[in-house]
Formats: C-alpha cells, structure tokens, sequence
C-alpha cells in the first residue's frame, strides 16, 4: 500500500464534500456532516477516524481529552467541520491550534452551511513540505 501525500489526501476529501453538499445542500447539523464525510471517505479506501482526542501539556498539566478534532484521514489530514452561518477569524485559528498540537502538517476547515461549497473549504497547513516538481515528473524535457 502507498503512503499518499497530504495534497492527495485533501484532494479526495473536498471531492467527497463536493459529492455531498450537492446531493444534499447546507442546512444539516455538522454530526450529519461528519458521519457522511466519513461514510463518503471509506468508501474510498482512506482510514478515517472520527472525534480524535488531543491531548495537551500546560504547565505540567496534561489534559487527556482537551480538544476533539473531527476527522482525521489516512493519520495526516484534520477535518474541522462547521455548519454555521458565519465563519468566524476563531474557527480558523482552532484549526491551527489542532494542527500545532497534533503534529500534523495539512487540516481542512469546511462549513457545508454555504451555497457553493467551494467558498466553505480552507486549507491550512504547519510546515507542510510540497512534493517536488522532479518527483512527479520522471522525465521532464528539458527547457534548454
């Protein structure tokens, strides 16, 4: 089994919100959300956990379950999922604050409360490395 990068991973999961948001529109609960998206990305072969605690360490405190991140796909993606009105600057900075915590490199925040879903998915990433133009290209010609 190959090891997909985060972009690929990110690929699948605006393309299963996408399937989604068109077969059902804005207007459901984020739980409804959450269980489709996840539905849609099984289906797809990617492992997808759901609810993940993240713990963290403040002063000495460790919290065992101080936050929950919504999905996490193929143990490289954090899914944030909203279905509200307005995004908020908070909303945003929550996913930064899973993806500092987690470790983890690439997170989507997606609002499925929107007309077009396209203007509700946001990428956000913490020193996520992107693949190299030679190794997706095995023979480029060369521009001499």
């Amino acid at each position: 089994m190959t090891q997909k990068h985060e972009n690929d991973v990110s690929y699948l999961v605006r393309k299963a919100a996408y399937t989604i948001h068109q077969a059902l529109g804005p207007g459901l609960l984020e739980s409804v959300y959450e269980t489709l998206l996840s539905h849609e990305l099984r289906k797809l072969g990617l492992h997808v956990q759901t609810q993940v605690a993240l713990p963290m360490l403040y002063d000495g405190l460790r919290l065992e379950n101080g936050f929950w991140m919504d999905l996490v796909v193929e143990h490289k993606v954090v899914i944030e999922l909203k279905s509200v009105e307005v995004l908020l600057e908070v909303h945003h900075l929550q996913l930064l604050t899973y993806l500092k915590l987690s470790g983890h490199k690439l997170g989507l925040l997606i609002n499925f409360n929107v007309p077009y879903i396209k203007s509700g998915i946001f990428r956000k990433v913490n020193g996520l490395e992107e693949p190299s133009a030679s190794s997706a290209q095995t023979s480029a010609p060369s521009a001499g």
